[in-house]
């Protein structure tokens, strides 16, 4: 034989298992088939060919371990050993994850709780029922007791009979509600809110002003009947408690020749609810302070009206209080016009106080007479149970 002749290879005998399975007329059920190959035929029928391994076996043939392991373990591949020199780390555990904060809203914030129903004994509700009648009941009557003490004298006399009236009482005047303490009771009612008033007055803040376009119909509010003109052509003003002593008389021709005119437009607030807004113009009552200065230690002015009428045109005169502050505010006017024009009968001429920081009822109209002082003076408005200071 040649060197360079080969024998022929011989072709790799196929396993036993595989050549009886193969042999020729030999018969196999549907049931006997391998899964593989069913598989295999679905997949080839469906026009899809599987790869196949080098001898033809299938996966499942040539690692009978992993199929097993994956068999065993739901189907997760299992966990190769270790080789020598290794040692199994153990993972720490997952630590749970931190909530995410989140920013509570304002609606949630102000939510109301959910109510969670507690059972109560019934013979604790019935002592609570009781308790509540007895304490409302009280109260009701002390409510009662205090309305009927705050009420005027003259008001009690149109309600209840004579002899539950004075039953009454004579309860009130043992429990020492005499009609002294009532008075001062109320009168520190009233006060309370002039001195709230007054802690918020600042010389620095003012009124809001209009444009001349914004004026409004200035309304006749005299509260009697308005004088007749007859008291113009002798009108003077009178002014006393001045640091000098003496008593200035000041015609309408003094003031106007003497003291710069300041115009404004502001609005003017009315007790009873309405307002207007109005273009005045006269001197400022800090120009009349500074040139006739009151007397040291003076906190207020009284200003008088000696020409105002009441109701059925007899004579009632009209004075007012306004502290010395309120006097010197830059938008406080001693008017001598309105809407460019000198002031008409109506609206207090020939002078007439402005302060639009006070309630209508303290800008006096047709001021016959200032007097300062260190006490507080009289106040129409006041002695009839309104307030003293009427700040707006």
């Amino acid at each position: 034989m040649d060197e360079t002749e080969r024998p022929p290879q011989e072709e790799p005998q196929e396993p036993a298992a595989e050549a009886v399975a193969q042999a020729p007329g030999a018969e196999t059920s549907p049931e006997a088939k391998a899964p593989e190959s069913v598989a295999a035929e679905e997949e080839e029928d469906a026009g899809v060919s599987l790869p196949l391994t080098p001898v033809g076996r299938s996966l499942r043939e040539t690692r009978p371990s992993v199929a097993a392991d994956a068999g065993t373990s739901g189907g997760r591949p299992p966990v190769p050993p270790l080789s020598r020199g290794e040692t199994e780390e153990e993972t720490p555990p997952e630590e749970p994850a931190k909530p995410a904060l989140r920013r509570v809203s304002l609606a949630e914030r102000l939510r109301e709780p959910e109510e969670v129903p507690v059972e109560v004994p019934l013979s604790t509700v019935r002592a609570r029922t009781r308790r509540d009648f007895l304490l409302f009941g009280a109260g009701a009557l002390a409510a009662a007791g205090g309305l009927w003490w705050l009420l005027p004298d003259e008001t009690r006399r149109l309600h209840l009979t004579p002899r539950l009236r004075d039953w009454l009482d004579s309860a009130e005047a043992r429990l020492g509600a005499t009609s002294r303490r009532r008075e001062r009771f109320l009168d520190r009612a009233l006060t309370f809110d002039d001195d709230v008033a007054e802690a918020l007055y600042s010389a620095d803040r003012s009124v809001r002003t209009y444009s001349k376009s914004q004026v409004t119909p200035l309304r006749n509010n005299y509260e009697g009947m308005t004088p007749k003109s007859d008291y113009i052509p002798g009108w003077t003003l009178t002014v006393s408690g001045l640091a000098s002593g003496r008593v200035e008389r000041l015609t309408i021709g003094d003031l106007l020749g003497r003291f710069a005119r300041h115009d404004q437009v502001t609005r003017l607030c009315c007790v009873e609810g309405w307002s207007m807004v109005s273009w005045w113009g006269g001197v400022r009552f800090a120009d009349l302070l500074k040139a006739y200065p009151p007397a040291p230690g003076a906190r207020w002015a009284r200003l008088d009206s000696a020409v105002n009428l009441d109701g059925r045109g007899n004579p009632d005169p009209y004075y007012v209080s306004i502290d010395l502050p309120t006097a010197r505010h830059p938008q406080t006017l001693l008017a001598t016009h309105v809407s460019g024009r000198p002031l008409p009968v109506e609206h207090g001429a020939p002078l007439r106080l402005l302060a639009p920081m006070k309630l209508g009822l303290k800008n006096i109209k047709a001021v016959t007479s200032i007097a300062y002082s260190l006490e507080e003076p009289a106040d129409y408005w006041n002695e009839r149970g309104y307030s003293r200071y009427d700040g707006l």
